[in-house]
């Protein structure tokens, strides 16, 4: 085991922001969970993605299916590692993606603006 995982843990599981987009395209679409404030949120969000902040997370777990892959997505990709480690270590099928929605709108992905329908 090398010095970063003794110190961090495993590496967690990421995608890149054009991975996501290309399995957003896909029949076996994944659950986009969007871990950051509702302020945020509104500002500009990947199409479909479900909000819950990282501090209700939690309390909220049970909402997530099993089974089903979870990408976890925030501004930078800070907060949504610490919801993969989270739902990682609860039985969850997840994986977090780099640089979060900096990266996705630097790739010129599509955003949505406003509150989830």
């Amino acid at each position: 085991m090398n010095l970063i995982s003794r110190m961090f843990g495993p590496a967690l599981p990421s995608l890149s922001a054009q991975e996501l987009s290309e399995k957003l395209k896909t029949s076996e679409r994944p659950l986009v969970i969007d871990v950051r404030q509702p302020e945020e949120y509104r500002e500009a969000h990947i199409s479909g993605a479900k909000l819950i902040p990282l501090g209700e997370l939690g309390q909220r777990i049970k909402e997530l299916p099993q089974g089903k892959e979870i990408v976890c997505v925030c501004a930078s990709g800070s907060r949504s590692s610490s919801a993969t480690k989270m739902l990682a270590g609860a039985g969850y099928t997840v994986l977090n993606m780099n640089g979060g929605m900096g990266a996705w709108q630097r790739s010129g992905l599509p955003v949505k603006k406003g509150t989830a329908a």
